[in-house]
This record gives C-alpha cells, sequence and structure tokens, in this order.
C-alpha cells in the first residue's frame, strides 16, 4: 500500500494493552534486569574450579588469606608486595600463555585487557619440598574491586617454576 501524504492516509497499527498485563509484562521484565544486575555486581564473587564454589573474595587480608587456603597454602601475614599493574590492552606471546594458566583456573585476563589492577604478592610457606626455606616461593593474586581475577604461584629459584593456585600432587615412587 502506497501512503500519499497529500490524501492523509495510510496504515496505521493500533495495539490495546490491559493495564494490568502491562504492569505484569513490566514486573517481569524489571525482574529479568535485578536478576542480570544482581549477576553483574556479584561477578567473580564465586568462580567454579572443578566442580565446587571457589571463593574469590578478595577485599580484606583475611578474605585473601581464605582465598588462598582453599588451595591448601599457608602464607605470611603481611604481603611482600602490592603494586598496581595494568593488564596489557593486548597480549603478547608471553602474556598470551600466562592467561592459558589462567584460562585452566577459570579465570580470563582479557576481560580486563586495558584495565589498572592491583597484584598482591605474599610467601607461601607450605609448600611441599620447600617448608622451612624462606623467601624461595610466592603467590600472586590479581585482584579488580575486591574480587580474584587471576594469579599464580611460583618459585624464585633459578629454573623455578610458575602454576595456577591448585597444589601440585605429591609424586609417588615406586
Amino acid at each position: 500500500m502506497h501512503y500519499d501524504m497529500r490524501k492523509g492516509w495510510g496504515l496505521m497499527f493500533i495495539y490495546s494493552v490491559r493495564s494490568k498485563k502491562l504492569k505484569n509484562v513490566v514486573l517481569a521484565v524489571l525482574g529479568v534486569a535485578a536478576i542480570v544486575a544482581l549477576l553483574f555486581l556479584t561477578r567473580g564473587g564465586t568462580q567454579m574450579a572443578a566442580g565446587n564454589a571457589m571463593r574469590t573474595a578478595a577485599s580484606t587480608a583475611q578474605e585473601r588469606q581464605e582465598f588462598l587456603a582453599q588451595f591448601g597454602w599457608e602464607i605470611s601475614d603481611d604481603p611482600i608486595e602490592v603494586s598496581e599493574i595494568i593488564i596489557p590492552a593486548e597480549f603478547d606471546e608471553v602474556f598470551t600463555r600466562y592467561n592459558e594458566i589462567q584460562l585452566a583456573q577459570n579465570f580470563d585476563l582479557t576481560d580486563f585487557q586495558g584495565q589498572r589492577v592491583k597484584r598482591w604478592t605474599y610467601e607461601v610457606l607450605n609448600y611441599p619440598g620447600y617448608e622451612g626455606r624462606r623467601g624461595v616461593v610466592q603467590a600472586n593474586l590479581i585482584i579488580d574491586r575486591g574480587q580474584v581475577i587471576g594469579g599464580d604461584v611460583l618459585s624464585l629459584e633459578l629454573g623455578g617454576f610458575l602454576h595456577g593456585f591448585e597444589r601440585p600432587q605429591p609424586v609417588v615412587s615406586e
């Protein structure tokens, strides 16, 4: 059909909605929006790790200690270092490999590319084979808005190691 402005006619669609029906639709939309907002605000509050809920809250010293304790790590009371870092806007090969460690533990630093975050570094006191050796093994927590978004456990020794938060499995000799 063709609309001719000179004649002033055309197609018009009118849809009538009862106020009760409209109220229910609006409430449903608001309910969904509230759920989405709640999920967004608690993003990172828990992550799934091996079928178990992983607590990622890290606003306080106790929460950071509890985060590492869920993997069995005992850490120093005070951090060795607290620094502000910038997640690279574009990942080079090294950072891509580092993010693979994060992906394996259900984190993803690509969500934070180009952003400033904090890194909290603690001494690990109970790493298998390093008990009693101070200053050799550290845990890094990468934190944004009070939530752990990544990190690692590493050895400062020459030829050391770097891995995610999971404790290494003991080697069983036959």
